[in-house]
């Protein structure tokens, strides 16, 4: 029986400091060397063309045994991304296959690998990971997990520095059909490279984080000051922070500061994210090594999503429907005000800011900073 997935807890990692010169010829030599490129888009029949169509990797970072290089940011009318070519496991014997991946950043500012994309004349979106089943009464909704396409949070400081390197970002509506699997208009779930690496981890039990139960829960319906965790799973305001760093957001009104925070028990590891008038959590991530082709971890953390509302969320009135009719991603009865930036969201405050676990981080890491 093989030994389960170690665990380690590592700073943040930044960006190698070679040149975009040496780093361009260093991922040419591998590939000279005998490497493989393994797109899943349209550039499987002759993938050495994404170099020519300009994919050629500028910067390089790395965390545990994997390797990844990324070109400078792109964008489409969508999504602001980069061109990302994974090296898992760096450290196998034989030839080595390098994937050519899509990262993208979601505008609950949490950077992400695209698992697939749909695009047609009636659907335009991103595949949003793995498949899971809520059940709610007695109607079983089958729903994404946009958790399990979440990047290491080791590696979202240096995603935000290579983002942040340029300042006129060039547009590019044709990464996506070259290196993604485009899927029909009814194709939610990714591709099996997505999904069997993650079903082989699971299936040793040892893996699992608090056995593959939710470390997070609300023992009541719509009522945020209901959040409990599971003994030892609580973030730890006190000595558990691991990074402090900062960005900036129009959407958020300026400056961010980013707080990469462990559990108690150190088996989990989260991200809050502060503005001048939200603090929201990202998904929490286990501190597990595995790395799959797509650059995310391999093992999840199950927890309620109602933790993890961004500052800003969907809410607003589907037109294009007859009758039209609400959507929203805010628990209800607590949307606030919609965004200046983009009225299809609106302000999630009102349920966060009675979060007793934001409330704390407020008090303990926020009041703390201030005093300092």
């Amino acid at each position: 029986m093989s030994a389960p997935i170690p665990t380690r807890i590592v700073p943040s990692v930044q960006p190698s400091e070679r040149t975009p010169a040496q780093i361009a010829r260093e991922f040419r030599r591998r590939l000279e060397g005998g490497a493989r490129l393994r797109p899943a888009g349209e550039a499987r029949r002759n993938p050495l063309r994404l170099l020519s169509l300009g994919y050629t990797p500028k910067y390089k970072i790395e965390l545990f045994d994997t390797e990844y290089y990324l070109t400078n940011p792109r964008q489409n009318p969508d999504i602001r991304f980069l061109v990302a070519y994974v090296v898992p496991d760096r450290t196998r014997p034989g030839r080595t296959d390098i994937y050519p991946r899509i990262f993208y950043k979601d505008l609950s500012l949490v950077w992400r690998s695209a698992s697939h994309y749909v695009r047609s004349d009636q659907e335009n979106w991103i595949g949003k990971g793995e498949l899971r089943t809520l059940i709610e009464g007695d109607d079983e909704i089958l729903y994404a997990a946009e958790e399990t396409t979440d990047l290491p949070l080791e590696i979202q400081t240096a995603l935000e520095t290579l983002n942040r390197k340029i300042r006129r970002v060039p547009s590019d509506r044709a990464a996506l059909r070259w290196i993604l699997h485009r899927g029909p208009d009814d194709r939610i779930e990714p591709y099996r490279d997505f999904t069997e690496p993650r079903r082989r981890a699971r299936a040793d039990r040892r893996n699992l984080v608090n056995g593959g139960r939710s470390i997070a829960r609300f023992t009541r319906k719509h009522d945020p000051t209901s959040l409990r965790f599971t003994a030892g799973f609580e973030p730890d305001f006190e000595a558990g922070i691991v990074e402090r760093s900062r960005s900036k957001s129009r959407m958020y009104g300026g400056a961010l500061g980013r707080f990469r925070i462990l559990s108690r028990n150190r088996k989990v590891q989260y991200l809050f994210i502060a503005g001048p008038h939200q603090v929201w959590v990202i998904p929490p991530q286990a501190t597990t090594t595995e790395i799959t082709s797509y650059g995310v971890r391999s093992i999840d953390v199950l927890f309620d999503g109602d933790l993890c509302v961004p500052g800003y969320e969907y809410h607003f009135m589907d037109e294009s429907q007859d009758p039209p009719f609400r959507v929203s991603q805010i628990p209800e009865g607590f949307a606030g005000a919609p965004s200046d930036v983009d009225p299809s969201r609106a302000d999630a405050s009102a349920w966060l800011d009675r979060l007793p676990v934001i409330r704390e981080f407020r008090r303990t890491v926020l009041a703390s900073r201030r005093r300092g």
